[in-house]
């Protein structure tokens, strides 16, 4: 009996010198935090995306109160949260940087594109991806299994017939699922920009007729038109984002129908 009680003892002990230490610890050794850090951490859409360049939105905020960073470098920001931030910070209105919006580059659906095999496994597209290439017989298209549907914070990715499709209302800007996407063809865009090339497939025109009908063929009839706004990835057709594309005759006159204005 005694040796219970005695380690009851010295474990209660040990809880009260450590209850002590922690006490002490906490009154002399915390640092006080600067209470802006918090108002301006609530402004910020809490995503914790990283697109800043910070781990999270609790690291971008001691980052902005402390003068080392620009409170516009996050892409989720709205207008009225920077408003809010500027007030907060006692600074002069910040002007928000060009909002962009995630955009997957392929509509090669299940009625567009050839398959090789029935894929069976892992919902999952780098999962799919490893079972030879993927089931999809265009090495670039979108795999259409929903990794980044599952990373997307905002609900704003879906699938549609076999190909993922952003709505770019919802989009945050957060590019997660650039970063999961196994075949790298989720590109950030200018939200304003309207026509754009939906296709990722570098093979020459012959190749990409025989596994896909919505497929760039490297004729460069949309190069003419474009006035600079579209240049040529060897066999690839690609926007220059920074150039204004507004001619709807590179819609028209696209032979692959994969030059599409939303």
């Amino acid at each position: 009996m005694e040796p219970m009680i005695t380690s009851v003892l010295v474990i209660s002990g040990i809880g009260l010198v450590c209850g002590v230490a922690l006490a002490l610890g906490a009154r002399y050794l915390s640092i006080q935090e600067n209470p802006l850090v918090e108002t301006v951490t609530q402004l910020l859409p809490g995503a914790n995306c990283g697109a800043c360049g910070f781990a999270g939105c609790a690291g971008y905020a001691n980052a902005i109160v402390a003068g080392q960073a620009a409170a516009n470098r996050c892409p989720s920001c709205t207008a009225l949260a920077l408003a809010q931030i500027s007030a907060a910070l006692g600074i002069a209105p910040i002007e928000p940087g060009a909002r962009e919006v995630a955009l997957v580059l392929c509509r090669g659906d299940n009625d567009q594109a050839r398959k090789r095999f029935v894929y069976d496994g892992i919902t999952d597209c780098a999962a799919a991806a490893a079972v030879g290439g993927g089931d999809k017989a265009c090495r670039y298209g979108c795999l259409g299994y929903g990794t980044c549907v599952r990373v997307c914070p905002a609900g704003a990715i879906e699938v549609v017939a076999g190909v993922a499709r952003v709505h770019p209302e919802l989009c945050i800007s957060c590019r997660k699922c650039v970063a999961a996407c196994p075949r790298g063809i989720i590109r950030m865009v200018p939200e304003s920009r309207r026509i754009h090339v939906f296709c990722s497939s570098k093979d020459p025109g012959a190749e990409v007729r025989k596994v896909c009908k919505v497929g760039c063929i490297g004729c460069r009839i949309c190069t003419r038109l474009a006035a600079g706004a579209i240049t040529m990835d060897g066999a690839l057709a690609v926007v220059n984002y920074e150039r204004l594309l507004d001619n709807e005759e590179v819609v028209a006159k696209c032979p692959g129908k994969c030059i599409l204005k939303v």
